[in-house]
């Protein structure tokens, strides 16, 4: 069950340079009146790409800037790599190599690949050895204030040509999942197992506070750990397109929490394509904006005023949908489904609607996105299931934004119009959209 800051809108970039630039972004969205819950740290935090460290500069005070952050409503969350810097006097690559934890080549020796810090080593978290060594650097990380982590190239993914490590690289896993191993017979736990571990790091450090993770690599059973995202897509209408099945297809898979780089990661968003797909992005399980380095600037108040507008309408939509967004991430923490399931779940026998790529149901909620560049969704011909659909807004209808339909006989619970989770009280007025089934 995630926590429910962890369901409001979550900004990063590929970085924020500086802890200054961090609280300016998010002073930002509360000036404008934006909604967002969560800031995230790259990998330019750390000191010389070095896992588990700060630069002493840019981020020398990361818990003042934290204790900021939380002021004004905003968590913060922070990368870790499997790939550490192969430096003697470097505390974590000292500490592994003294308890052995690395992978290691086919002739016994550690395996070195290239990533951020160049020259690096990498965990084996095929072993609960390793992962509970890796769980406590987690513990020790935490107390500087970090609210969740990102686990990032975990695939594992190097920056040279081959892309990952040699399949002849040898694991040391526990006996119940397979023992002494090459790399291949591994490779596709390797991300979930060290998701795992972040999480019991967390775990370790507060037993009273649900932990966030967020993963590239996965496997099935990772949703059980991490949050996942759709990897590094590109500013384009087919990969605004392609996000919707790819959340979808995740959640048929076991994995409820996902969503793609809103905007797009590389390349630059033009403002119809990135309020777009804020409008959609906005109501998939997990909301995040994230671009790359050398890009312009993705937030939402960067293409324009009618961009930012629709940010906005967008996001306060998700908020005041988190009650109900909240219990259906309720349902599927004790059911295993989906969070945004497929048009077709409403009418398996319908199977015309197993075709639809641009409409997805949030419980009895219908979402009719457009990703076409000159059809806003109001001007799509939308294929509803059968039964009664009434469709529905917040007084807020722009051809960006997609069109919403309430199945007949539902009670959908919709809260305040707020910035922030943390200014919803349990006190606070619940409206009820209701709408009548075919018997009224």
């Amino acid at each position: 069950m995630p926590s429910k800051w962890a369901l409001g809108y979550h900004q990063c970039r590929f970085s924020y340079k500086s802890s200054e630039r961090v609280l300016e972004v998010i002073r930002t969205f509360r000036e404008k009146g934006i909604p967002c819950d969560v800031v995230w740290m790259d990998i330019d935090y750390m000191d010389g790409f070095r896992c588990f460290t700060f630069d002493n500069n840019r981020f020398a005070d990361p818990k003042s800037m934290v204790d900021d952050l939380h002021s004004i409503g905003c968590k913060s969350i922070w990368m870790l790599d499997p790939g550490i810097k192969e430096e003697k006097g470097y505390f974590v690559y000292d500490g592994g190599s003294e308890n052995d934890v690395w992978i290691k080549k086919a002739d016994g020796s550690p395996f070195i690949g290239e990533v951020w810090p160049g020259d690096c080593v990498f965990p084996d978290f095929t072993s609960e050895r390793i992962r509970t060594w890796w769980a406590r650097l987690v513990r020790d990380f935490i107390s500087n204030g970090v609210d969740g982590i990102w686990n990032d190239m975990n695939e594992p993914a190097m920056t040279t040509t081959t892309k990952t490590m040699p399949e002849s690289n040898i694991h040391r896993g526990d006996a119940d999942i397979g023992g002494v191993q090459n790399h291949s017979y591994y490779h596709n736990v390797y991300g979930m197992l060290m998701a795992r571990s972040t999480y019991e790091g967390m775990v370790m450090y507060n037993t009273e506070k649900r932990p966030f993770v967020l993963t590239r690599a996965g496997f099935i059973g990772s949703q059980r750990y991490a949050a996942t995202w759709t990897g590094d897509n590109l500013s384009n209408w087919e990969h605004l397109h392609m996000s919707l099945s790819m959340v979808l297809q995740l959640g048929l898979s076991g994995q409820p929490l996902s969503g793609p780089d809103i905007g797009g990661f590389a390349g630059n968003a033009t403002p119809r394509l990135f309020g777009r797909w804020m409008g959609v992005g906005a109501l998939f399980p997990f909301s995040r904006g994230h671009s790359e380095a050398g890009t312009v600037d993705h937030e939402p108040w960067s293409f324009g005023e009618e961009c930012e507008e629709v940010c906005r309408l967008a996001l306060l939509r998700r908020y005041r949908l988190l009650p109900h967004i909240y219990t259906l991430f309720y349902v599927s923490h004790k059911k295993g489904t989906p969070v945004a399931a497929p048009l077709f779940f409403a009418d398996p026998q319908d199977t015309e609607l197993r075709k639809i790529e641009t409409t997805f149901l949030l419980g009895p909620l219908l979402v009719c996105a457009s990703t076409l560049p000159d059809k806003g969704a109001h001007e799509c011909a939308h294929k509803l299931p059968n039964g009664i659909w009434l469709p529905f807004d917040f007084g807020d209808s722009h051809p960006d934004l997609p069109v919403l339909y309430l199945r007949g006989g539902a009670i959908l619970p919709v809260g305040l119009p707020i910035q922030h989770v943390g200014e919803a009280s349990l006190g606070d007025d619940l409206s009820l959209l209701v709408a009548l089934d075919e018997n009224g």
